[in-house]
């Protein structure tokens, strides 16, 4: 169904500055002004003096009144306060690019939640470097590019997938893709990237992370959903949870047991980025 270009719409506005005296009164004024309806506003200071604040807004405004919204607030509040700021408009769902390679278990959870309504995207297309996951894909009728990584012709595997990936998407999700991604890569792709690692970053960051857990005698294991950097399994941390295990758990127990906490993991951190609740902040995130 089409919408009225009078109805009302949410926009979300994300912002983060020097913390000082006003900044909320401010925003709130300009959009008082525009006419604007506030409906939810969250907000948190590293330190009141001389700390970064950050805030998240969700706001109602006729299409009507949206002309040039952007550029007066740039002018009037953004620049005379040094924000870091982008607004979007929550009636157009972000567009998903998932990777994936043989594990199956995080891309049909991302599938089905998106399926059920239950996820704030469009699941544009999977990439994956082996073809065993098409039939999954299929089932779902979203696109399924298989893009060989030999280990000689890495780069021009990389640019193949940068064709697919170019002005289709504005998130990729690492759904267990076991290669590392070129800073040549994270350079071009033009959005963010969220990984989902096995294991409880910083603890056994890079491969075989349950058989070093288990060597290890760990009586926890948990995942981590993080934005990819250029360093490896290092990029600020969006969500993390655990569970409980024991001695009497082999290796391969603990990569069945981690797998559910893989899944879950994985989709409330991109949930969260969907919806515009996370700002990164150096190698850290506040994610409302």
């Amino acid at each position: 169904m089409t919408a009225n270009a009078a109805t009302p719409g949410l926009l979300r506005l994300l912002i983060s500055c020097p913390d000082r005296p006003g900044i909320v009164a401010g925003v709130s004024r300009f959009l008082f002004e525009s006419g604007a309806n506030i409906v939810r506003s969250d907000q948190y200071s590293t330190d009141p003096e001389g700390g970064t604040f950050f805030l998240r807004m969700e706001f109602a405004l006729d299409r009507t009144k949206r002309d040039g919204l952007a550029e007066r607030f740039g002018l009037k509040v953004a620049e005379p306060l040094g924000m870091t700021w982008r607004l979007w408009d929550a009636s157009r769902p972000k567009r998903i690019s998932v990777m994936v390679s043989r594990y199956d278990h995080c891309l049909l959870d991302l599938l089905w939640r998106w399926r059920r309504g239950q996820l704030d995207a469009e699941i544009a297309m999977v990439i994956s470097n082996h073809p065993d996951l098409r039939d999954d894909a299929d089932l779902f009728d979203v696109p399924y590019h298989h893009v060989p990584v030999d280990k000689d012709r890495k780069e021009e595997a990389e640019a193949r997938q940068l064709e697919l990936l170019d002005g289709c998407c504005d998130l990729v999700v690492l759904a267990r893709y076991m290669q590392v991604l070129s800073p040549e890569f994270l350079d071009r792709v033009g959005v963010p990237v969220i990984n989902i690692h096995h294991s409880f970053l910083p603890a056994f960051a890079g491969a075989n992370p349950y058989a070093r857990a288990k060597e290890r005698g760990v009586k926890l294991v948990g995942a981590t959903a993080h934005y990819v950097t250029e360093e490896l399994d290092a990029g600020p941390i969006i969500e993390q949870d655990v569970m409980r295990v024991s001695h009497r758990d082999g290796a391969d127990a603990l990569a069945q047991l981690g797998a559910d906490v893989e899944r879950l993991v994985l989709a409330r951190a991109v949930q969260a980025h969907c919806e515009d609740r996370v700002l990164r902040h150096g190698n850290t995130t506040v994610v409302f």
